[in-house]
């Protein structure tokens, strides 16, 4: 009678238990300073065929933001919250920059290994390099092959700092030959292969590539582009081959291992293209607040889950897939730190329409920042972005910092643009619409009230 109740009482535990969907794989693919017309999807004369295919299984994420520059992206992908809650909104890590991502911060690597996944990256790291502890293995990945900063593709030395080598795994610094986006979708796969069936697996590769230097993998590489392109579009062309045959690669060892059944993959890029790259039709480049700075070409697959054909239009944020991530592993939103992003898989899976009211794109400093809002958009103190982009690669740029606080602005120039009407960013409504520029300021005045100073200038 006594195991006949516990029986009973056991059962609708194990039907419940037995009803939960398994844990997917979850994957995310970050290019490095690709433009938004370099893709297949987006008509390009540059081949990507298996990120094509990736499109067609599942949603093209048509305004899919990030932000204008490298590491304040990053930010917003491991934490789920907008740079200016870190202080990490402003610019690019330098090789000298003495902080990083604050240790305070949980990242979607803490949370996904919190729910039994084993984490690991593959690529470029650049959200802190000066003290191991701010370094992937100390901030949730079980595994680590990839590079703090910028490398050059065949020697893996940093091309800023003296030449240093800066090719590490789980730490160490390794030597291995081949050129850097391989290597690491090859490690990628590898790990995907090893995988223990009945281990889910978060796997995060920022690659190397189509980021400077530009270097081809090699002289055959170029051949197909050279009739068509100038030597350096040729050169942007075969590196972005490369990095679409690596995801070809990182496909085939999901389809081999039969896990890509129940794997959700997204890619984006960090920002927007630099010449020779292409961002049409939107307006500027990386390091500009304008759409072809922070506008990414962006995809999100998962068998049975999104359907094939799939176009999404809402506006999202690369600091949504912090939530997304962790609500399709089974996991609660619920932390110390509140994240700013949401959970948007009904908008992929069942068309459901943006969950936010508004999307900071960044508060830089108390005079330069974008908000949008529906289809409305306000920036405040727009720069094209091409020189900037220049510049912040050599770490020109800023000398010095202006607080975040309203007692310190000066009348910004602001710019309103309705997206919907004129995504190419070329009428300014401002005049026009003084009453839209007010409720978009405001609620950027919002967030800028909020926002952390950054923390290179803390201690200055």
């Amino acid at each position: 009678m006594k195991l006949l109740l516990t029986a009973l009482l056991l059962a609708p535990l194990a039907a419940l238990h037995a009803a939960s969907p398994p844990q997917p794989d979850i994957i995310f693919l970050l290019a490095d300073d690709l433009g938004n017309a370099d893709v297949g999807w987006h008509g390009s004369d540059i081949r990507t065929p298996h990120l094509d295919q990736l499109a067609a299984s599942g949603a093209k994420l048509e305004h899919f933001y990030v932000l204008p520059v490298c590491t304040p992206t990053r930010v917003a992908f491991l934490t789920g919250r907008y740079p200016i809650r870190s202080g990490m909104q402003l610019n690019v890590l330098r090789p000298n920059s003495n902080y990083g991502l604050p240790l305070k911060e949980r990242t979607i690597a803490d949370a996904l290994r919190g729910l039994g996944y084993t984490t690991a990256i593959c690529g470029k790291w650049h959200v802190g390099h000066f003290d191991p502890a701010y370094w992937p293995n100390a901030r949730g990945f079980d595994h680590w092959l990839g590079h703090l900063e910028g490398i050059d593709y065949f020697t893996h030395h940093n091309y800023v700092k003296n030449g240093e080598l800066d090719w590490r795994r789980n730490g160490e610094l390794v030597v291995e030959k081949g050129y850097a986006t391989t290597l690491e979708a090859n490690e990628a796969a590898a790990l995907i292969k090893k995988q223990p069936a009945d281990k889910p697996l978060f796997l995060y590769v920022p690659f190397t590539g189509v980021h400077g230097p530009l270097q081809a993998p090699s002289q055959e590489s170029l051949a197909p582009y050279r009739p068509a392109m100038n030597e350096k579009r040729a050169t942007l062309a075969a590196a972005l081959t490369a990095l679409d045959e690596g995801c070809g690669r990182i496909f085939s060892a999901l389809d081999e291992t039969g896990r890509r059944g129940n794997t959700l993959i997204v890619f984006s890029s960090d920002n927007g293209g630099m010449p020779p790259g292409r961002n049409l039709p939107y307006r500027a480049f990386k390091s500009s607040l304008y759409e072809g700075g922070i506008r990414s070409p962006a995809l999100a697959s998962w068998p049975g889950r999104i359907p094939p054909g799939t176009v999404v239009t809402e506006p999202l944020h690369i600091v949504d897939l912090y939530a997304t991530f962790v609500k399709a592993a089974g996991g609660s939103l619920e932390q110390e730190l509140p994240l700013d992003g949401r959970d948007v898989l009904p908008v992929l899976t069942d068309g459901k329409s943006s969950p936010h009211e508004d999307i900071l794109l960044n508060a830089i400093t108390a005079n330069d920042g974008a908000i949008r809002m529906g289809d409305w958009k306000l920036i405040l103190n727009g720069k094209d972005g091409v020189s900037l982009a220049m510049d912040l690669e050599t770490g020109e740029r800023i000398k010095g910092g202006k607080p975040l606080r309203k007692d310190s602005r000066t009348e910004p120039r602001a710019e309103l643009f309705n997206l919907r009407d004129d995504p190419g960013e070329t009428k300014d409504l401002a005049a026009a619409h003084p009453e839209k520029v007010q409720e978009l300021r405001a609620r950027y005045d919002a967030y800028l009230d909020a926002a952390v100073r950054p923390l290179q200038f803390q201690n200055k």
